[in-house]
This record gives C-alpha cells, sequence and structure tokens, in this order.
C-alpha cells in the first residue's frame, strides 16, 4: 500500500519542515565554518573565470541541441539562434530561482511567444524538452558509466547510481517506441487529451531522423564535457589536486541531487552530497563543502545571469517569472501577457 501525502494545508508544512530539518542536519553534520573559510582564502580567481567560461560555453551549446531539435519538430520557419538561446536561458533561471522544474515550461512559453501562431505549438514544444532531457540522459549515462569504472564511489552512491543508468535506458528506449509510432489518420478527429499527446510527440520528430539526431547528441556531448572542464577547474581553483574522474563523480553527484529539486536550487544539499563524495579522495567535509559552494555558485550564476538579462529583453519580470507555472491551467496557445 502506498503512503498517502497528507492533504491538509498544515500536515504538508509538517512534512515540508521535516525535509528540510532532515536536509539541514545532513549539512551540518561535521561541518566546519573555519575550514571553509580558510579553503575560500585559497582560491585561485583565475580558475574561477576559466570555469565561468566554461559554463557560458556548456549553455550555448546546449542551446543550440535544443535548436536541432525543435527545427525538426516545428514547420518552417525555424526560430533563431538567439531566440532559442534567450529562452534557455530564462529556463535555467527558473529552474535556479523556482522549486521542481518550472524553468521547463518557462523556456517553452517563452519560445512560443517568439513563433508564428499555430494550434498545438506549445505542446509540440514541451515535447521537445523532454527529447532535449533525454539526449541528456543519454550522455550523462555515459558519463555514469565512465565514473562506476574510474571513480572512487562511496558506498552509499552506488546504489542510486546503478537504479539512474537503468531508468535512464529505459526512458531513452520507451522514447524511441514512442516516436516510431505514428497515428493512422494523423490527429483529426482524435479527444483533446489523445490529439494533446500526439502534438507532443511531434518533439520527438528528431529520433527519426538520424543524421540531426546525432547532431543534437554532439551537440549535448561537448556542452556536457565543457561542464566536466568547468568542474575540474574549479578542483583547482580550490587548489584540490584531483584527476578528472573525481570532477566527474562531483558532476554526476550534483544533476542526481538536482533531479528532484525540494527547494530553489537544492542549495545546502548539492554542497553536502558534494562534500561526502570526495571523502573518498581524502577531501575534509569542510574542504569539499567550501568546493561545493563554489562550484554550485558558478554554475547557478551564470545560468540567473543569463535568464535575468534575456528575462529583460522579452519584457518579463521575476513575478512573472514565478506565475508561469500557473499557465498549465491555461489555453496553452494563449500569449503570456494575459497572465500577468
Amino acid at each position: 500500500m502506498r503512503p498517502r501525502l497528507p492533504r491538509s494545508r498544515p500536515g504538508r508544512l509538517a512534512l515540508l519542515a521535516t525535509a528540510l530539518g532532515a536536509a539541514v542536519t545532513l549539512v551540518l553534520w561535521r561541518l566546519d565554518v573555519v575550514v571553509i573559510t580558510d579553503a575560500f582564502s585559497l582560491v585561485t580567481w583565475e580558475w574561477v573565470a576559466v570555469a565561468v567560461l566554461l559554463n557560458l560555453a556548456s549553455v550555448l551549446v546546449r542551446s543550440v541541441a535544443w535548436k536541432i531539435i525543435v527545427d525538426q519538430a516545428i514547420p518552417p520557419p525555424p526560430p533563431r539562434r538567439r531566440t532559442v538561446f534567450a529562452a534557455f536561458s530564462i529556463g535555467l533561471l527558473g529552474n535556479a530561482a523556482l522549486p521542481g522544474r518550472a524553468g521547463e515550461l518557462a523556456r517553452v512559453i517563452v519560445l512560443n511567444r517568439r513563433l508564428p501562431h499555430r494550434p498545438g505549438t506549445w505542446a509540440t514544444l514541451m515535447g521537445t524538452v523532454f527529447t532535449h532531457r533525454l539526449f541528456d540522459v543519454v550522455v550523462a549515462s555515459g558519463l555514469v558509466v565512465f565514473v562506476i569504472y574510474a571513480a572512487r564511489i562511496p558506498a552509499w552512491a552506488r546504489p542510486t547510481l546503478a537504479i539512474a543508468l537503468g531508468i535512464g535506458i529505459g526512458l531513452l528506449v520507451a522514447a524511441l517506441v514512442v516516436a516510431r509510432r505514428t497515428p493512422r489518420g494523423g490527429l483529426d478527429g482524435l479527444g483533446p487529451v489523445r490529439r494533446l499527446l500526439g502534438l507532443a510527440r511531434r518533439g520527438l520528430t528528431v529520433l527519426k531522423r538520424p543524421t540531426p539526431a546525432a547532431m543534437a547528441l554532439a551537440f549535448q556531448a561537448v556542452g556536457w564535457a565543457t561542464q566536466l572542464l568547468a568542474v575540474w577547474a574549479m578542483l583547482f581553483a580550490f587548489e584540490i589536486d584531483l584527476p578528472i574522474e573525481a570532477a566527474a563523480l562531483v558532476l554526476v553527484i550534483m544533476n542526481l541531487v538536482m533531479v528532484f529539486p525540494l527547494w530553489p536550487g537544492n542549495v545546502g544539499l548539492v554542497q553536502a552530497a558534494v562534500a561526502l563524495s570526495l571523502l573518498t579522495y581524502g577531501v575534509s567535509y569542510g574542504r569539499g563543502f567550501a568546493f561545493g559552494i563554489g562550484v554550485h555558485a558558478v554554475e547557478l550564476g551564470v545560468g540567473i545571469a543569463l535568464g535575468l538579462l534575456f528575462l529583460a529583453r522579452e519584457g518579463f519580470s521575476i513575478a512573472m517569472l514565478r506565475q508561469m507555472p500557473e499557465l498549465r491551467e491555461v489555453e496553452p496557445d494563449q500569449p503570456v501577457e494575459r497572465v500577468a
């Protein structure tokens, strides 16, 4: 019998408080503020600048991968690269500033405003976001395999990595099957739910076209590679002399923790997970926690800075960004301005 979540507001608040309390306990466990302060006093800021530039390159390359997917899913004319980059950056801001994965919805809404008005475009773009994340899963699965064979994995992380790898392979197989199933007779005559699912399936179109799929996957792989190099650069910045497989372990652990954001950015929980993962390499918990603060700040900072820049250019505000999840209740093809 599955446990049920409390329906009352006090019950849900109590559950959230329990989760936050557990997270805070994990964060404070063996935490030495003096060690953290000393770690930041030794930071080499030139390496931090390198990490920032690598993260910028990663965002740019991954937005190109999404554009390839979008171009295959929607009819011409295709969106401009700058438009896709802006929407992708606002999505990063949404994921950093809002709980859950609200940024994925935000980037769809922003891009949908810039495309010619066609019924169903919103649903198709949601399908492209799923496909884009699916390519993330493919590359991440390869990184997980590398970490399993090359890195010093903590005992607590081994089952999690194995489960993540299995889920990733399952999602890939399921998506390939769904992408190759074409409804007979098109979408005419279907009910609203089945029609919406059919439109979303168009977002998987790239999976049926080997050349664009290979290009999108290659760009995603380059994006992950530059992000891996950014983590490695941050290790040098904190004078932690470890091989690249240790940076790969940190990158995998950070992404696993971010799969289910309990609060914006999972700040605190990410740092604790990074510190625990580096214990196997002889890095003290306090120093690993300080490194976790730095590497997470660089990654979030790049996404937030780009997101704020393009948010202003799109005429949105942070308050409107927070309202975007509520657009699930609105007709998907209505313009955002109606929900201000």
